[in-house]
């Protein structure tokens, strides 16, 4: 993990958030080389699960939303970590991170049975745990903070309230109706969103893998409830599908989650966990809600979220799948599966990125030879402009010599580097470098 954190740094994939103000715990920005991965990786989502697909269409749901919403989803009573303090250091930690073999529902006795000792301090005397509410609050409207510490301000402050979402989800829910009135969709149908979502975690750790400021990629996918277990078993190999072929991903497994384990929504869950370098944690996860979440707002509104078949004239409340899964997350897998490290003649050591090429930043890099030859400069410069119009992500690089060029290309994952030589001005071809075998060959431009 240190490695591709260092890697990520240096060569402008992932900063620290706020990092010249010292930084901001569990927040993290994507630089230039980061934001093309990332968009890569959310583009080829949409294109798999939505855009390829009749039965499946987009929303852009708000990320302030009325608090009603979270009431009804149980968001406000059971979104929640197990808190537990070191009464020596007072350092606050999930109790489920630091011991083994304990879940989100541990006690305080299971807890103190284990024995843990504080990370910090080392000490073994803890508080008793408690519920930490994971939510996001803020405020909305014309709120003052004097005007909340009034002694009289308590039903204000309850009125203005809100949270930033803890998920997308919610904000599908909330649009079912409106996108069933509007093109009322065959059943089975889905409705994806990407979109930011943030968890008030309370010890963000392991790089991007568990932070407060998220992206996340979610499908409701709403069927008949005697239809649930089929299309569910399909959502499966369409993930298994879309990680494997689209991602180049391989070190990960199903885990079948047991009823005591699920969230409380669920009737059916499916982990999908991942071997990262820190070891093995969830990736993506698959749900079956039943009706849940339209009972609950139908409940809560008072406005039916019954589907009429168009086929039978049956109405019901559709249940739902849900394929859920963290940006942030898929990207470190992404990353920690290309990463390699090579042990070149002698004693070399070359780090190499082998992204899919359908993820990596630039799919070319263009150079001169040498930069102080204006003609294989300006011979350079014309394959770069084609490339970069035929394919877009194409990079240029005359820095240093050609060696020291590979090996920056080989670490931020281009597939394949271009160099315009002598040879090109005589007969109009380049050498063109493997980035995984780093086989060279000489190509016509025009076969570029």
């Amino acid at each position: 993990m240190e490695e591709i954190v260092s890697l990520c740094k240096r060569r402008g994939f992932i900063f620290p958030g706020s990092e010249v103000y010292g930084g901001f715990a569990g927040t993290w920005d994507f630089g230039p080389l980061g934001v093309m991965l990332k968009r890569n990786i959310m583009n080829e989502w949409w294109k798999f699960f939505v855009d390829s697909r009749d039965e499946i269409f987009g929303v852009d749901a708000a990320i302030l939303m009325n608090p009603k919403v979270w009431e009804a989803s149980g968001h406000t009573a059971t979104f929640a970590d197990p808190l537990v303090e070191c009464k020596k250091c007072h350092g606050r930690f999930r109790a489920d991170k630091i011991a083994e073999g304990i879940n989100e529902s541990v006690t305080t006795e299971e807890f103190l049975n284990l024995h843990v000792k504080c990370p910090t301090c080392g000490e073994e005397d803890w508080g008793p745990i408690r519920k930490f509410n994971m939510m996001f609050t803020t405020h909305v409207g014309a709120v003052l903070p004097e005007d909340l510490s009034d002694a009289g301000s308590k039903e204000l402050a309850e009125k203005s309230v809100a949270y930033l979402r803890p998920e997308t989800a919610q904000g599908i829910f909330t649009n079912y109706k409106n996108v069933v009135d509007t093109i009322y969709p065959d059943l089975p149908f889905g409705l994806a969103q990407q979109g930011k979502s943030f968890r008030n975690e309370i010890s963000p750790r392991d790089f991007i893998l568990r932070d407060r400021e998220c992206s996340q990629m979610e499908i409701e996918y709403f069927v008949r409830p005697d239809e649930w277990e089929k299309e569910f078993e399909k959502m499966v190999e369409l993930n298994d599908k879309f990680l494997t072929e689209k991602m180049g991903l391989s070190k990960y497994r199903h885990l079948e989650v047991a009823e005591k384990d699920r969230a409380h929504y669920s009737k059916r869950t499916i982990d999908y966990m991942f071997e990262y370098p820190n070891g093995e944690e969830e990736l993506m996860g698959l749900a079956y809600r039943t009706d849940f979440d339209l009972s609950n707002i139908q409940r809560a509104t008072g406005k039916s979220m019954e589907y009429r078949d168009k086929r039978t004239g049956e109405s019901f409340v559709p249940h739902v799948i849900e394929p859920s899964i963290g940006v942030e997350r898929l990207v470190l897998a992404v990353l920690s599966t290309a990463y390699f490290e090579e042990e070149l003649s002698g004693g070399e050591k070359r780090t190499v990125l082998r992204l899919p090429e359908n993820l990596a930043p630039y799919k070319f890099c263009v150079s001169p030879l040498l930069k102080n030859k204006p003609e294989l400069v300006e011979k350079a410069r014309e394959v770069y402009d084609g490339l970069r119009e035929k394919y877009t992500f194409v990079t240029w690089d005359d820095s240093g010599n050609i060696g020291k060029r590979y090996r920056k290309q080989d670490e931020i994952g281009t597939p394949k580097c271009i160099v315009v030589d002598f040879t090109t001005l005589e007969d109009n071809t380049v050498t063109v470098r493997d980035r995984d075998t780093t086989e060279q060959i000489r190509v016509e431009i025009d076969k570029l």
